[in-house]
């Protein structure tokens, strides 16, 4: 999973194939789409507690992956200054990241409903206990 030596994805939580498949997948620069998954996660980092409380996560080697309903985003993106094209990559990136946390854990509810999307965010020490 996140491995914060990987000289590719920084210091984001989102793995580099992910990352990868989703710039190919929307045409937008692979470089741009890691600067912005890095800037989203240094805003991130902190927020663990707000969003526990508006839904589902589960947690795989130092990274947890929220299930939250879709305008979670909008006040997260409402911080930047990105346009169309690179926020929907950004939520992309997270949600399919999440999907996949929520597939490698057992006890897991993996459905997505329709509205929901994902928010992954590395778990610092002070966040795990």
């Amino acid at each position: 999973m996140f491995d914060e030596t990987d000289t590719e994805t920084g210091e984001s939580p989102i793995d580099a194939p992910v990352a990868e498949r989703v710039a190919d997948e929307t045409d937008l620069d692979l470089d741009e789409l890691r600067t912005a998954l890095v800037e989203v996660n240094a805003r991130l980092i902190g927020r663990h507690s707000a969003l526990e409380r508006r839904g589902d996560y589960q947690t795989v080697d130092g990274v947890r992956g929220y299930r939250v309903p879709a305008e979670e985003w909008e006040s997260i993106l409402d911080e930047f200054e990105f346009d169309e094209e690179t926020e929907g990559a950004v939520i992309r990136a997270h949600t399919e990241q999440t999907r996949m946390l929520f597939a490698e854990s057992p006890d897991a509810r993996e459905r997505f409903e329709d509205d929901e999307v994902g928010v992954v965010i590395g778990v610092d020490t002070a966040e795990e206990f």
